[in-house]
């Protein structure tokens, strides 16, 4: 199994539609990228200041299953659409499980 992780963090002004509309449109990709084994989106639940504000884990069988994921349309269209425009700050990792 390969697993993707992400943080993101908002820009001050990004309403809470906007963030909303994040991860409904992130919770919509598993349906629509079948190499997708595990989906979890989570928002941060405030308890440490300077945390990110939304993650997402995502598992995949192998290196190649990510880059579909990584390069498919749906998933750019949700990155260029949603994310982008509220997007202050983004870390990421992968590794193998």
């Amino acid at each position: 199994m390969f697993r993707h992780i992400v943080l993101l963090a908002w820009t001050a002004d990004a309403t809470a539609e906007q963030k909303a509309d994040v991860a409904a449109q992130l919770a919509k990709l598993p349906g629509a990228i079948p190499e997708i084994r595990h989906y979890e989106i989570g928002v941060d639940a405030g308890v440490n200041e300077g945390n990110h504000d939304l993650a997402v884990v995502a598992d995949f069988d192998d290196v190649d299953g990510y880059l579909v994921y990584r390069d498919h349309p749906a998933h750019l269209a949700v990155i260029t659409d949603y994310l982008k425009p509220i997007l202050a700050t983004r870390a990421a990792v992968q590794h193998q499980l």
